[in-house]
């Protein structure tokens, strides 16, 4: 077993007790809720940096909505290369 510091379940645990000081749960509601919340947090991160670097290289297109939010979209004009990226071939 790791030691606690290099543990990201311990990492997770406490970084969700460091925001949410008055909560406490069953080792069912922690793993549901805690680390699912710390997960998806980590996980966020990631994919806007997968989404920020397939937007420079042209692959998609991020528009940014009357909300305020970005939405992103695949360019048409940029399938085919995205099609053999992924090894499928051409396909309309």
């Amino acid at each position: 077993m790791a030691p606690i510091e290099e543990s990201s379940i311990a990492q997770d645990i406490l970084s969700y007790l460091v925001e949410h000081t008055a909560a406490e749960d069953t080792i069912e509601g922690i793993v549901e809720w805690w680390l699912l919340e710390e997960k998806i947090k980590r996980r966020m991160i990631e994919v806007q940096e997968v989404l920020d670097e397939l937007a420079r290289e042209g692959l998609i297109i991020a528009n940014k909505s009357n909300d305020s939010k970005i939405r992103y979209r695949i360019n048409k004009l940029r399938k085919n290369q995205i099609l053999a990226m992924l090894g499928e071939g051409k396909q309309d």
